[in-house]
This record gives structure tokens, sequence and C-alpha cells, in this order.
């Protein structure tokens, strides 16, 4: 998880971050936001667990939090910082949870333990960084580029 900051600024070096797929439909940047809103909604909620016993979530709709936050038109320097503060709060809330046994009881998921959603969000974050591989593949074949111009 700690790896993630890394990668995605990887991916997006020499990138405008707002280059797109057809099949996908945020940008680089929307993906770099989604899997931070993740990964804080996670945090959050093994929080509330850990320090007040409210172990029942609610799900959330990915789709209408991106809309609402305007996914596609966040900076990508600021997707990527946010992200970073993300993965530490991640870290530490995961790490609790995990060694006081915190179980979720998760609204359409059912019981999810600490590690089960440590393991889904790292699943999570490698496969938006696929993503994010895929739309800046794309770019290039349409473009004719090289990785690492500026595309957009």
């Amino acid at each position: 998880m700690r790896e993630f900051p890394a990668r995605f600024s990887a991916l997006l070096d020499g990138r405008s971050g707002h280059e797109r797929h057809p099949e996908l439909g945020w940008t680089p940047a929307g993906y770099v936001s989604h899997v931070t809103d993740n990964l804080r909604t996670r945090a959050e909620r093994l929080a509330g667990a850990r320090l007040a016993g409210a172990t029942q979530v609610p799900g959330y709709d990915q789709d209408l939090v991106g809309r609402a936050r305007c996914y596609n038109e966040i900076a990508p320097a600021a997707a990527l910082w946010s992200l970073q503060r993300a993965v530490d709060a991640w870290t530490e809330s995961v790490s609790a949870a995990m060694d006081r046994r915190v179980v979720l009881q998760h609204a359409t998921r059912g019981p999810q333990r600490a590690e089960d959603v440590g393991r889904n969000n790292a699943h999570d974050g490698v496969h938006h960084a696929w993503d994010v591989g895929r739309i800046l593949a794309h770019a290039d074949a349409l473009h004719g580029a090289g990785p690492g111009r500026v595309q957009g």
C-alpha cells in the first residue's frame, strides 16, 4: 500500500493526467482520486469501529462520489498529494484495526475483517493502476507518442 503514491506518480510523470480512454469514465487523475477516496472511507470506517464501536457500515456509490468531487477536473499533483495523505491515514487505521481484530458489518458485503478491508483496498489500487496504464497506452497509440510525453 505504501508504494501506491510512488507508483501512481511514476505513471503520471510527464503526463497531463487528463488523458482519456473511450471505455473508462475517469482520467488518470480521476482514478488516483477514486483510490484516495476508497482508502479514506475504509480508514474512517475502521477507525469508527475501533474507536466508537460503530461496526455497522453502509456502502457508497463511487460514481456519485466521483461526480460530486469532479474527479476528472482534479489537478494530478493535488490528487497525488491527497493520495499520500490517505495512504498514511489508511496504514495507521488498518494496522490499529487489525491489532484490535475489528470486524465491520458491511450493509451489502456482510462481515469484513480489517484484513479483508486491507486486501480489498490493495486489489483496488493495483487494478486502478492498471486502468491508468490502459488510458496512457491508449493516449500514446492515439497520438503516436511514446511514454513520458505530455498528452492531453
